[in-house]
């Protein structure tokens, strides 16, 4: 049984977000701005950035504000990057620290036009967060590096907890909304991620017009591939030059789906309407013990 509802122009109820305000909201946009630094919370018109900020969490994203792919369901700004701001790593540590926090999550917009496509950025990201904040944990939400394994490893062998990589959408919809992407390449991209015994995530979208079917289908190849921790979430329109909502699906379908992703073996599902990929991402640092245990 399906659990939609007809497209209008009002979002359904359980889609009603809070505003971004409050005291803790305020000093972490502060500390962003002043150090001109990114966030996808804020570049990707998140739905939780309220909710997040206040529990003095955020997503960073590193290499920029400007993606050299043209994906249709992303707000980030596409077009021509500007360099690469080598002081970017250590000023992103030391916000960090100022923060207090103890879990981050970084991700970063695609970066085609560097010939590493922003590995060594990676890098150096994660390599100064953990030395200038001993004992944090970290997710790290990467690119597909075009397929390329020995960019991926270079993110691997820094060691960040959990290595997160986004299928997005099921095979049939991939070419339609990423630009670029393809469906198979960021399948073998988290397959060699579980290889490397680090703890593995994915997660797609819902509501741009895939199936029932397909979604299981998703799951199997997210499962087959080693992903221990799956999201699921409510695709929004960010502006009207993007990809409409095909529509809305409920909070009952969303919870179907979370029982049947466990049900298949996935260590932790993530899956509501405002779910995002690094939502309650503190949570699922529980999963590397479930990583090292899986053979």
């Amino acid at each position: 049984m399906e659990h939609t509802i007809k497209i209008t122009e009002r979002l359904p109820h359980w889609l009603k977000m809070k505003r971004a305000e409050g005291q803790d909201y305020s000093r972490i946009k502060n500390l962003v701005n002043s150090q001109n630094l990114h966030t996808i919370c804020k570049s990707g018109n998140c739905p939780n950035i309220g909710e997040c900020w206040n529990r003095g969490t955020a997503t960073f994203m590193i290499l920029g504000n400007i993606c050299t792919r043209h994906c249709k369901f992303c707000a980030v700004p596409a077009g021509i990057p500007l360099p690469v701001d080598p002081g970017e790593p250590q000023r992103l540590a030391e916000t960090i620290k100022v923060m207090k926090i103890r879990h981050c999550v970084i991700t970063s917009v695609d970066r085609d036009d560097l010939k590493d496509l922003g590995a060594s950025a990676w890098a150096a990201t994660i390599r100064f967060i953990k030395e200038v904040n001993p004992g944090v944990t970290m997710e790290v939400l990467i690119p597909d590096f075009q397929g390329r394994k020995d960019l991926v490893q270079r993110v691997v062998d820094e060691s960040p907890e959990i290595i997160s990589h986004n299928l997005e959408t099921v095979e049939r919809l991939t070419r339609r909304i990423r630009s670029r992407a393809k469906y198979e390449t960021s399948l073998e991209v988290l397959r060699y991620i579980a290889s490397s015994r680090s703890t593995t995530k994915s997660g797609i979208m819902l509501g741009l017009g895939e199936n029932e079917e397909e979604v299981l289908q998703t799951m199997d190849d997210l499962y087959s591939a080693g992903v221990q921790i799956m999201t699921l979430g409510q695709y929004l329109q960010p502006t009207r030059m993007h990809m409409p909502v095909y529509e809305y699906i409920s909070p009952e379908m969303f919870e179907q789906y979370k029982n049947v992703g466990l049900q298949k073996g996935f260590a932790m599902v993530e899956s509501s309407p405002l779910v995002r990929s690094s939502y309650g991402s503190e949570k699922h640092i529980r999963a590397t013990d479930f990583s090292k245990n899986k053979t």
